[in-house]
Protein backbone atom coordinates (compact mmCIF):
# COMPACT_ATOMS: atom_id res chain seq x y z
CA UNK A 1 0.00 0.00 0.00
CA UNK A 2 0.91 3.28 -0.55
CA UNK A 3 2.63 5.36 2.44
CA UNK A 4 0.69 8.44 1.72
CA UNK A 5 -2.77 7.19 0.18
CA UNK A 6 -2.97 4.45 3.34
CA UNK A 7 -3.18 7.59 5.38
CA UNK A 8 -6.24 8.77 6.73
CA UNK A 9 -7.19 12.45 6.09
CA UNK A 10 -8.36 14.31 8.97
CA UNK A 11 -11.57 16.20 8.74
CA UNK A 12 -10.87 19.88 10.61
CA UNK A 13 -13.86 21.74 12.69
CA UNK A 14 -15.87 24.19 10.16
CA UNK A 15 -15.16 21.67 6.87
CA UNK A 16 -17.85 19.85 5.92
CA UNK A 17 -16.96 16.68 3.12
CA UNK A 18 -19.67 15.60 0.89
CA UNK A 19 -19.62 12.42 -1.02
CA UNK A 20 -21.42 12.09 -4.09
CA UNK A 21 -21.00 9.34 -6.56
CA UNK A 22 -17.21 10.01 -7.57
CA UNK A 23 -17.59 13.52 -6.74
CA UNK A 24 -16.14 14.72 -3.36
CA UNK A 25 -17.01 18.11 -2.41
CA UNK A 26 -15.01 19.98 0.03
CA UNK A 27 -17.01 23.38 1.52
CA UNK A 28 -14.99 25.43 4.77
CA UNK A 29 -14.69 28.82 6.24
CA UNK A 30 -13.00 30.15 2.70
CA UNK A 31 -15.28 28.48 0.10
CA UNK A 32 -15.89 25.19 -1.22
CA UNK A 33 -14.11 23.19 -3.90
CA UNK A 34 -15.11 20.31 -6.27
CA UNK A 35 -13.19 17.36 -7.76
CA UNK A 36 -14.30 14.32 -9.48
CA UNK A 37 -12.36 11.45 -8.47
CA UNK A 38 -11.64 8.24 -10.58
CA UNK A 39 -14.09 5.57 -10.46
CA UNK A 40 -11.71 2.89 -9.64
CA UNK A 41 -10.71 4.81 -6.41
CA UNK A 42 -12.66 4.62 -3.52
CA UNK A 43 -13.43 7.21 -0.82
CA UNK A 44 -14.72 6.84 2.39
CA UNK A 45 -15.88 9.21 5.11
CA UNK A 46 -16.30 8.20 8.67
CA UNK A 47 -15.46 9.35 11.92
CA UNK A 48 -14.13 12.52 10.83
CA UNK A 49 -11.61 11.18 8.62
CA UNK A 50 -11.86 10.66 4.53
CA UNK A 51 -9.93 7.19 3.77
CA UNK A 52 -8.61 6.75 0.09
CA UNK A 53 -8.47 3.04 -0.76
CA UNK A 54 -8.11 1.30 -3.96
CA UNK A 55 -9.41 -1.97 -6.20
CA UNK A 56 -5.93 -3.51 -6.69
CA UNK A 57 -2.22 -3.71 -7.11
CA UNK A 58 -2.13 -2.62 -10.43
CA UNK A 59 0.34 -0.25 -11.62
CA UNK A 60 -2.15 2.78 -12.23
CA UNK A 61 -3.93 1.94 -9.25
CA UNK A 62 -1.02 2.83 -7.12
CA UNK A 63 -0.33 5.60 -8.63
CA UNK A 64 -3.75 7.42 -9.01
CA UNK A 65 -4.11 6.16 -4.96
CA UNK A 66 -1.46 8.37 -3.79
CA UNK A 67 -2.60 10.94 -6.16
CA UNK A 68 -5.92 11.29 -5.47
CA UNK A 69 -5.66 11.50 -1.44
CA UNK A 70 -3.28 13.97 -1.71
CA UNK A 71 -5.70 16.17 -4.09
CA UNK A 72 -8.33 15.63 -1.56
CA UNK A 73 -5.83 16.11 1.39
CA UNK A 74 -5.02 20.05 -0.44
CA UNK A 75 -8.81 20.58 -0.86
CA UNK A 76 -9.68 20.18 2.85
CA UNK A 77 -6.16 22.77 3.35
CA UNK A 78 -6.99 24.70 0.47
CA UNK A 79 -10.78 25.68 2.24
CA UNK A 80 -9.93 25.50 6.18
CA UNK A 81 -6.32 27.80 5.50
CA UNK A 82 -5.99 28.20 2.29
CA UNK A 83 -2.62 28.47 0.32
CA UNK A 84 0.10 31.61 -0.55
CA UNK A 85 3.01 31.85 -3.15
CA UNK A 86 5.37 35.33 -2.97
CA UNK A 87 6.70 36.19 -5.50
CA UNK A 88 9.73 38.68 -5.46
CA UNK A 89 10.58 41.36 -8.17
CA UNK A 90 14.65 41.97 -9.02
CA UNK A 91 16.03 44.97 -10.98
CA UNK A 92 16.84 48.42 -10.91
CA UNK A 93 13.31 49.94 -12.32
CA UNK A 94 11.24 47.03 -11.97
CA UNK A 95 8.57 47.04 -9.88
CA UNK A 96 5.13 46.21 -9.52
CA UNK A 97 1.64 48.00 -7.91
CA UNK A 98 -1.59 46.99 -7.73
CA UNK A 99 -4.53 48.79 -9.71
CA UNK A 100 -7.88 47.68 -9.09
CA UNK A 101 -7.89 43.89 -9.93
CA UNK A 102 -4.80 43.93 -11.91
CA UNK A 103 -1.18 43.73 -11.41
CA UNK A 104 0.68 46.01 -13.24
CA UNK A 105 4.25 45.76 -13.40
CA UNK A 106 7.05 47.56 -14.90
CA UNK A 107 9.50 44.69 -16.06
CA UNK A 108 12.10 46.70 -18.35
CA UNK A 109 10.11 46.39 -21.27
CA UNK A 110 9.07 49.98 -23.13
CA UNK A 111 5.36 49.18 -21.67
CA UNK A 112 3.75 48.04 -18.77
CA UNK A 113 2.77 44.46 -18.23
CA UNK A 114 -0.71 44.03 -16.83
CA UNK A 115 -1.83 40.67 -15.22
CA UNK A 116 -5.58 40.55 -13.99
CA UNK A 117 -6.77 38.98 -11.12
CA UNK A 118 -8.61 35.41 -12.26
CA UNK A 119 -12.03 34.63 -9.80
CA UNK A 120 -10.49 32.33 -7.37
CA UNK A 121 -7.01 34.24 -6.75
CA UNK A 122 -6.60 37.17 -4.94
CA UNK A 123 -3.03 39.51 -5.50
CA UNK A 124 -1.92 41.74 -2.71
CA UNK A 125 1.15 44.10 -3.38
CA UNK A 126 2.56 44.75 0.00
CA UNK A 127 5.73 46.38 -1.16
CA UNK A 128 6.61 47.38 -4.51
CA UNK A 129 9.28 44.39 -4.87
CA UNK A 130 6.89 41.44 -3.49
CA UNK A 131 3.71 40.48 -4.62
CA UNK A 132 1.90 37.87 -2.54
CA UNK A 133 -0.48 35.17 -4.82
CA UNK A 134 -3.71 33.61 -2.51
CA UNK A 135 -6.42 30.95 -3.03
CA UNK A 136 -8.12 27.73 -2.09
CA UNK A 137 -7.04 25.83 -4.50
CA UNK A 138 -3.35 24.90 -4.81
CA UNK A 139 -3.21 23.85 -8.38
CA UNK A 140 -4.81 27.66 -9.55
CA UNK A 141 -2.85 29.18 -7.05
CA UNK A 142 0.78 27.71 -8.50
CA UNK A 143 0.09 28.05 -12.08
CA UNK A 144 -0.88 31.73 -11.46
CA UNK A 145 2.70 32.19 -9.99
CA UNK A 146 4.22 30.78 -12.59
CA UNK A 147 1.92 32.94 -15.15
CA UNK A 148 2.97 35.99 -13.36
CA UNK A 149 6.47 34.67 -12.83
CA UNK A 150 6.81 34.02 -16.82
CA UNK A 151 6.63 37.09 -17.70
CA UNK A 152 9.99 38.34 -16.68
CA UNK A 153 11.96 35.40 -15.59
CA UNK A 154 15.11 35.47 -13.32
CA UNK A 155 18.26 36.22 -15.09
CA UNK A 156 21.94 34.27 -14.38
CA UNK A 157 23.97 36.73 -14.53
CA UNK A 158 22.42 39.54 -12.72
CA UNK A 159 19.23 37.90 -11.26
CA UNK A 160 17.14 40.54 -12.53
CA UNK A 161 13.49 39.43 -12.90
CA UNK A 162 10.59 37.81 -11.04
CA UNK A 163 11.25 34.82 -9.06
CA UNK A 164 9.79 33.02 -5.60
CA UNK A 165 10.63 34.24 -2.47
CA UNK A 166 12.78 30.65 -1.85
CA UNK A 167 13.69 30.41 -4.95
CA UNK A 168 18.05 30.43 -5.39
CA UNK A 169 19.24 32.05 -8.62
CA UNK A 170 22.13 30.29 -9.79
CA UNK A 171 24.76 33.27 -11.08
CA UNK A 172 27.06 33.12 -13.87
CA UNK A 173 30.51 35.02 -14.15
CA UNK A 174 29.79 36.68 -17.59
CA UNK A 175 33.06 37.43 -19.77
CA UNK A 176 35.13 39.01 -17.64
CA UNK A 177 35.46 36.06 -15.62
CA UNK A 178 37.27 33.74 -18.08
CA UNK A 179 40.56 36.01 -18.51
CA UNK A 180 43.33 35.78 -16.52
Amino acid sequence: MSRIGRAPIAIPAGVEVKLDGNVVTVKGPKGTLKKTVNPEITVEIKDKAINVLRSSDEKAHRSLHGLTRTLINNMVEGVSKGFSKELEVNGVGYRAQKQGKQLVMNLGYSHQVFVDEIEGISIDVPAPNRIIITGIDKQLVGQFAADVREKRPPEPYKGKGIKYIDEVIRRKEGKTGAKK
